[in-house]
């Protein structure tokens, strides 16, 4: 039976090992308060409470159970948007340093979970991008020449060799090296007790309500709490009716998801080595990977977010057809059930790069809003952006991340 709107990683978490936080309550001060408890909350809050900052973070539920624990668990080295296309936007030292740094970040984000010992089943896993048609393969050349333009390394493979590896016929693919897959949900929890570890403060089930600001200081209301601070840090993915004034700058979009039951052992011989992530030319592109040794995970249909009234209903139907789409790439794949289906929601510009950094018209806060790419290193890549920002470090690649940029 297929369980709907549930995230695996969630549902098949011991729940007597799921660590517990307090509500916020009383009035107190700290350097920093990080609002959203996912895993750019979490990475934030690890980073600035090991660079000694007195952090407190605050979740409107629990830690993780938002969009990070709904998420692929993809640590991609790629921004999720093509070179050629940063070019147009963002010129092509914009589009290099965007590269350059999720390629940076996914490396050191893998780093930092094992150093940590968080065990998220993090292996590494390379990423093709596949092109079905000749126009695709024709597109995908064209990127392959931007990038190496750009200075970004972009092995292309012919058909022979991607039938090799991931048993699909496709005209053409790019291949990406250093990607890695893990369990979003358990990394989400293993840097919140890695925060808390080093001195960082977590509550949950304790939302924000409002945020005031004078020319020094912000103070941090919850329904039960006050907390006078320097540094807000709006971790919450996209806009909360907090913010609302910068809704202006994304598209609010919903990502699907459908996780096989386990796949007979005949038939995964006759998908390929299952090494690699699979993305392909569709437009949304889906994403494929194998969680541990026997089940696929497919992901994409993205569309407009659905009216709460209708999201079960549109879960139900996107989850058909992701099972759909999967046996038009694998037929061997057909008649294997859906174990589960779910979604999340994210925002994404029109450039399709994160907001990372300050806004003009909400003194002492940083914003993490707008990560489309469908995978988790833009969570980490958050957290140093952050970092720099706060501490007045930056790095000039930065800027491409900018909400002026």
């Amino acid at each position: 039976m297929t369980l709907y709107a549930r995230s695996p990683w969630i549902d098949k978490f011991p729940k007597t090992r799921v660590p517990s936080y307090p509500r916020y309550r009383g009035a107190s001060s700290s350097e920093v308060v990080i609002i959203g408890g996912g895993l750019t909350g979490c990475a934030t809050a690890y980073a600035f409470a090991s660079a000694g900052a007195k952090v407190t973070l605050l979740d409107a539920a629990q830690i993780g159970h938002g969009s990070s624990g709904s998420a692929s668990g993809w640590i991609s080295e790629e921004p999720g948007v093509g070179f050629a296309d940063l070019e147009l936007s963002v010129g092509g030292r914009g589009a290099t340093r965007a590269f350059q740094s999720w390629r940076r970040a996914s490396l050191d984000f893998v780093s930092l979970l094992r150093r940590l010992d968080i065990k998220c089943f993090v292996e590494p896993h390379p990423a093709i991008t596949v092109a079905a048609t000749p126009d695709d393969a024709a597109r995908l050349t064209r990127e392959q020449r931007a990038r190496r333009g750009g200075g970004i390394d972009a092995p292309l493979l012919n058909a022979r060799a991607i039938a090799g590896e991931v048993a699909l016929d496709a005209a053409a693919g790019l291949r990406a090296k250093d990607g890695a897959t893990l369990d979003p949900y358990r990394a989400c929890l293993g840097l919140a007790v890695s925060a808390a570890d080093r001195g960082a403060q977590l509550f949950e089930r304790s939302p924000v309500v409002k945020v005031t600001f004078n020319r020094k200081t912000a103070d941090v209301l919850t329904a039960t709490g006050r907390i006078q601070t320097r540094r807000v840090i709006v971790a919450t993915g996209m806009p909360t009716k907090l913010y609302q004034s910068l809704a202006r700058h994304f598209y609010f979009r919903t990502a699907y998801f459908a996780q096989t039951e386990p796949v007979p052992a005949k038939i995964r011989q006759l998908m390929g080595r299952r090494d690699a992530v699979v993305r392909d030319s569709a437009q949304p592109p889906h994403l494929i990977r194998w969680v541990g040794d026997d089940r696929v995970l497919v992901a994409g249909a993205d569309g407009d977010r659905a009216a709460d009234r209708l999201r079960d209903k549109v879960i139900v139907q996107r989850t058909g057809q992701l099972m759909y789409e999967l046996s038009m790439l694998y037929p061997d794949i057909s008649g294997v059930q859906p174990a589960f289906g779910w979604a999340a929601d994210y925002a994404r510009t029109t450039e399709g790069l994160p907001c990372l950094g300050p806004h003009r018209n909400f003194p002492h806060h940083l914003f993490a809003f707008g990560d489309a790419s469908h995978g988790v290193t833009g969570a980490y890549l958050a957290s140093r952006v952050l970092l720099r920002r706060h501490f007045e470090e930056m790095d000039p690649a930065d800027e491409v991340f900018a909400f002026r940029r």
